[in-house]
């Protein structure tokens, strides 16, 4: 059993480094095949710089060298630890990256269980009161939320809570204007509802109707007819049987989820101007910081393989067929 354990994690393990090694290699080559020049974002843009500084700025940052050597060099220090300099805010990369993970993770932390909690409660309603106003009323609150993008429903909100209704702030992670040390818990907790609700709401849709379809395949089955035959209420089924059977396919669904919930808070991020990894990677993208670029989008990899890991180990847990 431990040998047959090991031999899966040292699967998973290889897998993980295939990834990060693709996945660096085509964002590294796309980087460099777009118009943005490095040397020129790194300085602004600025239309004085002269032919001698721009050699000396791209000597320094390792621009001068082929491409194919800039990746193996930055392969070399990856391995070290050593994520680089940034072309853009001209810091170790590692640094920028500690700076604003947990603004991010709080962000997608936060949206990933508020939307799983509401996605499975919503569809065990639907479920329960299939045919009804309420089950047609969720279903179709969530095709328009399947169907909706992300920074639409950012903008959307901003217009009504933060400009018409001015019950929230328009954007960032604290007031204008005010130190670190000035900034309350209650500061950060009223500047992050707006984009944890526009976050949250990219993943309910699919976890309410994936759980109505499952709980409703359990209110059909035959120990559950039995179970009505021997007088359990609405209550003791789905504790005795409908929640059991139905966490398991929202489980599964809510953790592969994590490739998109990273994706929208890039998107969530920008449109509140929320300083987290999804803003600073499109900025690295657009001035083309290829250092920055990929430490970010490694740790987004990272990030939706270890989702689906746990995905696998929780179902492995809750399902004993599956351990087989």
């Amino acid at each position: 059993m431990i040998h047959k354990n090991l031999a899966l994690l040292s699967k998973k393990i290889f897998r993980l480094l295939l990834l990060i090694f693709g996945i660096s290699l085509l964002s590294f080559l796309l980087l460099k095949c777009s118009p943005v020049d490095p040397v020129m974002a790194s300085v602004d843009y600025d239309t004085s710089l002269t032919p001698e500084q721009y050699k000396k700025i791209a000597e320094y940052y390792g621009l001068d060298k082929p491409v194919i050597m800039q990746y193996g060099i930055w392969v070399k220090n990856f391995l070290r630890g050593n994520f680089g300099i940034s072309l853009v805010y001209r810091r170790p990369v590692i640094d920028i990256i500690y700076e604003r993970a947990g603004a991010s993770l709080a962000l997608m932390g936060i949206s990933w269980g508020l939307s799983g909690i509401i996605g499975f409660l919503l569809g065990t309603l639907a479920a329960f009161t299939r045919g009804s106003l309420c089950d047609r009323a969720i279903k179709w609150f969530s095709y328009v939320q399947a169907s909706v993008p992300t920074f639409w429903i950012g903008l959307i909100f901003l217009l009504v809570f933060s400009v018409k209704l001015k019950l929230f702030p328009i954007g960032l992670s604290s007031p204008i204007g005010m130190v670190s040390m000035q900034v309350t818990f209650a500061d950060k907790v009223k500047h992050i509802i707006l984009p944890v609700f526009t976050l949250s709401i990219l993943g309910i849709a699919n976890v309410t109707l994936h759980t109505r379809e499952k709980m409703i395949d359990v209110l059909n089955s035959e120990y559950v007819t039995f179970a009505k035959a021997r007088g359990e209420n609405t209550v003791a089924l789905f504790k005795n049987h409908c929640i059991r059977n139905a966490i398991i396919p929202a489980i599964t669904l809510h953790f592969s989820y994590f490739g998109e919930l990273f994706g929208g808070s890039v998107l969530a991020e920008q449109v509140f101007s929320y300083p987290g990894l999804g803003s600073t990677l499109t900025q690295a993208g657009l001035k083309g910081d290829s250092p920055l670029l990929l430490a970010i989008v490694i740790i987004g990899a990272i990030f939706v393989f270890m989702g689906n890991m746990l995905a696998d180990i929780l179902n492995g847990m809750l399902n004993p067929n599956l351990r087989r």
